[in-house]
């Protein structure tokens, strides 16, 4: 198992923000989690990256506990986050940027930029603009390709189509399936349900902090109340 979390809680003050939450998630699968704003589906990826407290609950990664480790750390053992609204360094250059997703490695990262330069093109005519002039499409890609220059074995996206064109979207969700063929598990928060769906192999539905449905992605996706309160069917 990749990935377990079991009966988590998390609270802001007084809020009960998640409610016993439990989701697993296996190796090279690619896990969906829809639900809508507020949800808590953020504040459950940000809880398995560390930078989060649980309150109670457990988080299994790779077959050991990581729910009190510090969140350099669970990158370092390859559990990546593309944080919603790409958080990259605007007044770095997209080489930069790159670059200071390796910031934890000491080995010759060369192979991984030509990599990510082959996932994302656009990213390598770019590579000396500096990242705040980037459109959004290209800045969602710059924060997926630095996080891949981690050598992540588990990547979690939150909300990686957020605020792009029906176009590019497409091209984002390919990538993530490429991404994912070459050996890369990948838990995916993402608004747009009907893609999330399509893309994953199972799927949660977070309501409310609580987890109130799970299954194969293609039984959710033809499940009368997911496509009702998701897919605006």
């Amino acid at each position: 198992m990749m990935l377990e979390v079991a009966d988590l809680n998390v609270y802001y003050g007084a809020i009960h923000a998640l409610k016993g939450v439990s989701l697993q998630v296996e190796e090279k699968e690619i896990v969906t989690l829809i639900g809508a704003n507020g949800a808590g589906k953020s504040t459950l990826l940000r809880t398995l990256s560390g930078l989060i407290r649980a309150r109670s609950g457990r988080v299994d990664y790779r077959g050991a506990a990581i729910q009190a480790t510090a969140a350099h750390k669970i990158v370092a053992q390859g559990l990546v986050q593309v944080p919603e609204g790409r958080k990259i360094f605007a007044n770095l250059t997209v080489m930069e940027n790159l670059e200071m997703g390796a910031y934890l490695r000491k080995d010759n990262i060369a192979s991984d930029i030509d990599h990510v330069f082959t996932l994302f093109p656009r990213l390598q005519e770019r590579r000396k603009q500096s990242a705040g002039t980037l459109s959004g499409g290209e800045q969602q890609m710059l924060a997926m390709g630095r996080a891949l220059m981690s050598r992540p074995t588990l990547l979690l996206l939150d909300e990686p189509s957020m605020g792009l064109a029906p176009l590019l979207v497409r091209e984002i969700f390919n990538i993530i399936r490429q991404i994912n063929q070459e050996g890369v598990t990948i838990l995916l928060v993402e608004q747009n349900a009907l893609m999330a769906l399509h893309v994953a192999h199972r799927a949660y539905v977070l309501e409310t902090g609580s987890i109130t449905m799970q299954g194969p992605a293609a039984d959710l996706a033809h499940d009368e109340r997911v496509k009702k309160a998701y897919l605006g069917v």
